[in-house]
């Protein structure tokens, strides 16, 4: 039985009932991968040819077909197939860690975003972009990304509050410095692509201005000097927060440019008024060659995404993790 892998156009012999991540990393093959449990999305790749058998609920394998999307950690290979794996240039390994952390600095960042410093005792291997499971006790836990560059010995996290949230009302109304806290990964594929040179868009919705800020630190640490356009938008302007960071970032890249679009901009107070999408699709006819990260609501993040694709940006390069509100 063989696995020919694209576009490496290698052939691999193989074992039905061998696991595909399992394959792939002992013949070398260069793929993403970090929980290696189906949590994190990170060994995504496509199967263009054949059948193969992906772990369900409760044991139930689910068939798999030309066409659809597969984890390999959780791909068993039953015959000869075809898989087609992200580019080469985009492969991270960070294999996922649980660390015992405290609490070292709560701050209202708005009305209804809290900033969570965390003390960690070595640093996590992330890249940027990417985010990791909270635990703040056993009936607390949630993912929020990181809004630091990797190597930092301090995690930052941007929660947002929800009424009545499970998680979020303990976050407002009893964590304190000093806490025990589990930080559990990293997680998700909207990591920075260190090796693009095109220009880049960045889309952030609330509190999906925090992995952006660290894709943005981590291109500086990385000597990037791509043009790069932010988007960030807030339904009023209150919830406007972190333009100090935005405006240190832009006297460190000269080719940095933000645009804070309020959703109820008023007269006079500085911001552009309207919805986020549609400040890109007025400022931008063609996207051809760009690089594109979003983060925030699932309904912004899937707008983003088909306008993005009407502009011209190849889908494959549209990096996006949507935060999702279930266990707020």
């Amino acid at each position: 039985m063989e696995v020919s892998i694209h576009p490496l156009a290698r052939t691999l012999r193989v074992q039905p009932g061998d696991n595909l991540l399992d394959v792939l990393r002992a013949n070398q093959v260069p793929i993403s991968y970090s929980c290696m449990a189906g949590r994190c999305g990170t060994c995504r790749c496509k199967l263009v040819g054949g059948r193969a058998l992906v772990a369900g609920p409760e044991d139930s394998p689910a068939p798999m077909a030309a066409g659809d999307t597969v984890l390999a950690c959780q791909t068993t290979l039953v015959e000869s197939c075809a898989i087609e794996i992200p580019e080469l240039d985009d492969v991270v390994v960070h294999p996922a860690k649980i660390l015992k952390g405290t609490v070292t600095g709560l701050e209202n960042l708005t009305h209804d975003i809290k900033r969570v410093r965390v003390g960690i005792p070595k640093p996590l291997d992330f890249s940027p972009g990417q985010y990791a499971t909270l635990q703040f006790t056993p009936r607390h836990i949630r993912p929020y990304s990181m809004a630091v560059a990797r190597g930092a010995d301090e995690l930052e996290f941007h929660i947002r509050l929800v009424p009545d949230g499970r998680v979020t009302s303990y976050v407002a109304s009893e964590l304190k410095v000093g806490d025990p806290i589990r930080v559990s990964g990293p997680l998700g594929t909207a990591y920075l692509r260190r090796k693009c040179d095109g220009p880049v868009v960045c889309i952030a919705g609330g509190t999906g201005l925090a992995p952006i800020l660290s894709i943005l630190r981590g291109m500086l640490d990385a000597g990037m000097r791509n043009p790069v356009h932010v988007y960030f938008g807030v339904r009023t302007q209150a919830d406007v927060y972190g333009l100090e960071w935005l405006r240190e970032l832009q006297a460190r890249h000269a080719a940095l440019h933000v645009h804070v679009v309020v959703a109820a901009a008023g007269d006079g107070d500085g911001f552009r008024g309207g919805v986020v999408t549609k400040a890109v699709a007025d400022d931008w006819a063609h996207m051809g060659g760009w690089r594109a990260y979003l983060a925030g609501a699932p309904v912004m993040v899937d707008a983003a995404s088909i306008l993005l694709r009407q502009k011209g940006i190849d889908p494959e390069h549209i990096h996006a993790d949507a935060f999702h509100a279930s266990g707020v």
